[in-house]
């Protein structure tokens, strides 16, 4: 090997090595969101620059920790520091403003939380047994557990609203909602996934069915986008019914909670009420056959938080047929929802 050839692979080493240690960092970088939320660092900053010493002022913290926060936020391309410990919030930044439309703050809060990160702790310990380790640490399954603690519960509602908005104005175009009269969004929480569609088509009406936690935000959601009078509400447990009337039944991030069984029941109960021209929509994300190395990581993170906290997995094409085909559904066509959302509009009719 040369001397170039020698630098070269040197070179190259290296950066795997630091391409390792970037992993290795993400979750101090996932705290280091949790405490600008805590701390209310956007919000102090605000729309001009500031410098470190007002916002620690404001905020409650010694000057010197607070500089040092916001420099880690900047050097992750979430504040910009112009002059020495005076910093301005980026377009980046912004999306932890809680006031935004478009903020992720409810998000970041939820997946920076113990009771999303503690069962993380035993993940070798789910991979060996297959079991949840959620279970194990607090006492009761995580669905349960939100039950138990309201403030928890309407925090996780909040971000899988926010999680579920490039998705929802994405839906109504990459799907024709036009031949069905009623749609009913089981699992639907806040409703901002069905309020896009019901926008997008005036004559659509529909049912948001999910428990009464579940449900809790969605009449002011409703309410919000004028929607009040053309959609239902109804409460239940979508492993014992769904709500007959629809002729167009929708799931999005249900399936991946649960096991194979449990989503079968799922379907089964959608397939019982489906009228014979009737359609069944799972928005998920769909996994390839083999992982392909430009695909990005946050599905199979995603896969992994599901086996740790819930006892469900993400699926491959494959695998959501054999879903199906348990519930007497037949998968008609996968459709990528497209950037920014990674999900796919999988179309299932009575087999």
């Amino acid at each position: 090997m040369t001397h170039g050839e020698t630098r070269e692979a040197g070179a190259a080493e290296a950066e795997e090595r630091l391409a390792v240690v970037g992993i290795l960092f993400g979750s101090m970088a996932a705290q280091t969101l949790r405490a600008a939320l805590r701390l209310r660092v956007v919000e102090l900053i605000g729309s001009g620059e500031r410098p470190a010493a007002e916002v620690a002022a404001e905020a409650g913290t010694q000057v010197q920790g607070m500089t040092r926060l916001l420099r880690a936020l900047a050097a992750l391309g979430l504040l910009r520091e112009h002059a020495p410990g005076t910093f301005s919030v980026t377009s980046r930044g912004a999306l932890l403003d809680p006031g935004r439309p478009d903020s992720m703050a409810d998000l970041v809060s939820m997946f920076t939380e113990p009771i999303m990160l503690r069962g993380w702790d035993d993940l070798d310990e789910a991979v060996r047994t297959g079991d949840t380790t959620f279970d194990a640490v607090f006492g009761t399954d995580f669905f349960s557990h939100l039950k138990a603690h309201p403030e928890q519960s309407a925090r996780f509602n909040a971000a899988m609203s926010q999680s579920s908005r490039a998705t929802a104005d994405m839906l109504p175009k990459v799907y024709d909602f036009g031949a069905f009269r009623t749609v009913a969004d089981v699992g639907g929480g806040s409703g901002t996934l069905l309020a896009p569609v019901l926008r997008a088509y005036p004559d659509l009406t529909g049912i948001i069915h999910d428990t009464e936690e579940g449900l809790a935000q969605a009449p002011a959601e409703l309410a919000r986008h004028g929607l009040t009078e053309r959609c239902a509400l109804v409460a239940g447990d979508f492993f014992r019914a769904v709500p007959e009337g629809a002729d167009l039944y929708l799931l999005k991030s249900i399936i991946h909670d649960w096991s194979d069984d449990q989503c079968a029941t799922i379907l089964g109960h959608c397939r019982a009420v489906l009228p014979p021209e009737g359609r069944v929509l799972i928005v998920e994300p769909v996994l390839p056959e083999v992982v392909e190395p430009e695909r990005t990581a946050m599905t199979y993170l995603s896969d992994l938080n599901m086996l740790v906290n819930v006892g469900g997995r993400e699926r491959t094409r494959a695998e959501f047929g054999e879903l199906c085909g348990r519930a007497g559904l037949s998968v008609l066509s996968v459709t990528p929802v497209g950037a920014p959302s990674t999900f796919c509009v999988i179309e299932a009719g009575a087999a």
